[in-house]
C-alpha cells in the first residue's frame, strides 16, 4: 500500500466529510436514514503474487486489485457500501469492532440473510468510534478469510493529533504449498490445539515489505491481525514505538512497545518516532516462536523533522458507556475443551468436528433448545463477564456490537482498556464489564476460526 502523508489524509478526510453534509442520522448506533453514494465492494475470485513460485490462484478478495482496500470512514459521519457477490458461494461482510445497528452486522441468518451469487446487499451506518477496525465475511469463514477476504478499516477523527505519515499493516498467513497453490486449510489435530498455522506470512500481502517515512518524523502505524490462527508477540527494533491505542480505543496511559501479544481480531496503533539518519531502518518483529520474524520495516528518508513523541496530543476517548459495577449482573463464561464429536451445521458452516465449548456447550450443542442465546440481557443494564479459560491454549474472544472494559485478571495486572476482543491466556480468569446498550442478537466467539467453527461460539440477546 502507498505511504499516506498528512496532506493526503487531510484531503481524504475533506472528501469523506462532504458526504455527511445535511444527512440525518437516526438511532444511537448510527443506522443512517440517508447515506452517501455507496462504495462498491465486489466479492470476487482473483490471483496474486504471494510467493516467487508464481501467481496464487483462487484468491478471494473485494475487487481484482489484490489486497482488499483499506476502507476509510469518519467518526460520526454516514458511510455506505454495496456488496456485490461475484463468488460461486454465499457471503456477507462483518464490520469487526464497529458498534453499529444489528441489521448491519453481517452474520447470516442471525442479522441478515445470505448474499447469494449475483445478489447485492447495501450496508449503511455511521461509525460512532474512531480507531482501527477491520472487515471480513461471516460465511464459510475458514475458506473465505483464509483465501484473502480480510481488510482493514480506518475510522478517522478530525481532532486526532498530527502525524507526519501513516502506514496500515494487514497481518495474515496463507496455507500454500511449494508451488504457491492453496493446500488443505486445517488439520483436525491442530484445530483441537492452537489452530492450523499458515505456511507463508505476509503484511499487506507481501513478505517483509519496507515503507519509506520521514526521518525524525512521527508515523502512525496501524496494525490489524486478520489471520485465522496466528498470535503475534510484537517488538520494534531501531526506533522508539509508543502504544497509543488497542482495538480501536485509546489506551488509558501510553507505554513503550517492549513486547506486546495480540491475537486474531485485535488491532494495535503505534506512534513510531523515526530515526534521524537518512536510510536508517526501524523493524517490526514477531518474536513469538523459536526466532524473531521480520514483519515489516520503515526506512527513514530526507532531513530529520526532529519531532518529539512527547509532544503528541491525546486521542479522544470513544463514547463507550461505562458499566455501573455496583449494579452489574455477573455472567459466567467458561472456555473448555469438549469430547470430540461430529458437529452439526452451525453459524458460518461446520468443519465436521466439535472440540471446544462455552459453559460446557459446544455450539449449537445438545440442549433442549440448541440455538438459544447464552444469556438474555436487558437493554441499558450493566453486566460483567466472568471469563475463565480452563484450556492450555490462548483464545481471542470477540463480542459483536458492543465494547467492554477490562477490570481484573487472575494472572496479571491489567489496564482498564476498552475493547471488543480479549486474548485470554491459559488458566486465566478475567472480568470484562460492559453496558448492554445495543439491541439485537450479538455473536460471541473465539477468533481462532477453527475454534469458532468447532464449538467455541454462542450469542447474547439484548432487548
Amino acid at each position: 500500500m502507498p505511504l499516506l502523508t498528512r496532506r493526503n489524509l487531510l484531503k481524504a478526510s475533506a472528501v469523506a466529510g462532504a458526504y455527511g453534509v445535511g444527512i440525518g442520522i437516526a438511532g444511537k448506533f448510527g443506522f443512517a436514514e440517508a447515506a452517501p453514494e455507496p462504495q462498491l465492494l465486489a466479492a470476487v475470485k482473483t490471483e496474486a503474487m504471494l510467493t516467487e513460485a508464481g501467481p496464487t490462484k483462487d484468491i478471494m478478495s473485494w475487487g481484482h486489485d489484490g489486497m482488499p482496500p483499506v476502507l476509510r470512514m469518519t467518526k460520526g459521519r454516514p458511510y455506505a457500501a454495496r456488496l456485490k457477490n461475484e463468488l460461486d458461494e454465499p457471503t456477507t461482510i462483518h464490520w469487526h469492532g464497529l458498534r453499529i445497528d444489528n441489521r448491519m452486522d453481517g452474520v447470516p441468518f442471525m442479522t441478515q440473510p445470505y448474499i447469494y451469487t449475483g445478489d447485492s446487499f447495501d450496508y449503511a451506518f455511521t461509525p460512532p468510534d474512531a480507531g482501527t477496525f477491520w472487515y471480513h465475511p461471516h460465511c464459510n469463514t475458514l475458506t473465505q478469510m483464509g483465501h484473502g477476504m480480510t481488510g482493514v478499516i480506518v475510522v478517522e477523527d478530525p481532532t486526532d493529533p498530527e502525524f507526519d505519515a501513516e502506514v496500515v499493516l494487514n497481518l495474515r498467513d496463507w496455507r500454500l504449498g511449494g508451488d504457491g497453490h492453496f493446500i488443505t486449510p486445517f488439520r483436525p489435530r491442530d484445530a483441537a490445539k492452537t489452530g492450523t498455522y499458515g505456511t507463508v506470512r505476509t503484511a499487506n500481502w507481501h513478505q517483509e515489505p519496507r515503507y519509506d517515512a520521514p526521518a525524525g518524523g512521527l508515523v502512525r502505524l496501524r496494525i490489524a491481525v486478520t489471520d485465522v490462527t496466528r498470535i503475534f508477540s510484537l517488538k520494534m527494533e531501531g526506533a522508539d514505538a509508543t502504544v497509543i491505542a488497542i482495538d480501536g480505543n485509546p489506551v488509558p496511559k501510553r507505554f513503550s512497545l517492549d513486547l506486546l501479544q495480540i491475537g486474531p481480531g485485535q488491532r494495535l496503533d503505534l506512534a513510531v518516532r523515526m530515526p534521524d539518519g537518512e536510510g536508517a531502518v526501524a523493524t517490526l518483529e514477531d518474536i513469538r516462536g523459536t526466532a524473531p520474524k521480520v514483519i515489516a520495516s520503515l526506512r527513514a528518508v530526507g532531513s530529520s523533522l526532529k519531532r518529539d513523541i512527547g509532544d503528541l496530543g491525546p486521542l479522544v476517548e470513544n463514547p463507550v458507556p461505562k458499566a455501573d459495577l455496583s449494579a452489574a449482573e455477573q455472567i459466567p463464561l467458561i472456555l473448555s475443551a469438549t469430547a470430540e464429536n461430529a458437529a452439526v451445521e452451525s453459524i458460518c458452516g461446520t468443519l465436521g468436528y466439535s472440540f471446544w465449548a462455552i459453559n460446557k456447550v459446544p455450539w449449537p450443542g445438545d440442549t433442549p433448545d440448541p440455538t438459544a442465546p447464552l444469556a438474555e440481557l436487558k437493554l441499558g443494564k450493566s453486566y460483567v463477564f466472568n471469563l475463565e479459560n480452563t484450556t492450555p491454549h490462548a483464545h481471542p474472544i470477540h463480542l459483536h456490537g458492543m465494547s467492554f472494559t477490562v477490570i481484573s485478571s487472575s494472572t496479571r495486572e491489567v489496564i482498564p482498556l476498552v475493547s471488543d476482543t480479549y486474548l485470554i491466556q491459559p488458566d486465566e480468569k478475567v472480568q470484562l464489564a460492559f453496558v448492554a446498550d445495543n439491541p439485537g442478537d450479538w455473536l460471541l466467539h473465539c477468533h481462532i476460526i477453527e475454534h469458532q467453527k468447532t464449538g467455541m461460539t454462542s450469542y447474547l440477546r439484548v432487548s
